[in-house]
């Protein structure tokens, strides 16, 4: 497994999203229009919570029977790392700002994937949604590309051995033969 490159520091949702600032118009940045309902419910939920916070008042509470999902209605919290960004699901999955009260952008949820800004995706906004959410992160990519190819070609580079079960729980840090 090559080594992490910020175990000590990971970036913030907040990092991820303003530094640098995204520009007005770069490309899938448009902000979708909540409904009424879902602003006020916002308004309620602090950053890191979702629908399930218990401050919400009662008359904004969802009415799910036995469904938890903690993605609903979730605000990041600008300053610990984003959750998983999901690529499709249905109404409140969207991810949401921390202090604005409406979802995050495509461009946003590209960034925390670590895209680059000039990246453009093609389609519909939901189509974007679904292809920003299902794909694997750049630089998580770049990272584990480089890896193979120093490893294949013999040139050393930092690394930890992976967290594995030998199938009782019990863990395994034994590099394979390629060195992670």
């Amino acid at each position: 497994m090559p080594a992490p490159t910020t175990a000590d520091k990971p970036p913030t949702a907040r990092e991820a999203i303003e530094n640098p600032p995204i520009p007005k118009d770069a490309p899938n940045h448009e902000i979708t229009q909540q409904s009424k309902i879902v602003v006020e419910r916002l308004k309620y939920i602090p950053p890191g919570e979702n629908a399930w916070y218990e401050g919400l008042p009662e008359h904004l509470r969802l009415r799910v029977k036995g469904a938890r999902m903690s993605q609903i209605y979730r605000r990041l919290h600008p300053d610990k790392p984003s959750y998983t960004i999901t690529g499709s699901g249905g109404g409140g999955t969207h991810g949401y700002h921390w202090k604005e009260n409406r979802a995050l952008t495509n461009r946003e949820r590209a960034r925390i994937q670590t895209f680059p800004d000039d990246f453009i995706f093609e389609g519909s906004k939901e189509s974007v949604r679904k292809q920003i959410g299902m794909a694997v992160p750049p630089k998580g990519a770049q990272a584990i590309i480089e890896a193979v190819l120093k490893t294949l070609a013999g040139i050393p580079y930092d690394w930890v051995p992976p967290k594995t079960t030998n199938g009782n729980g019990q863990g395994n840090s034994q590099p394979s033969l390629f060195g992670f």
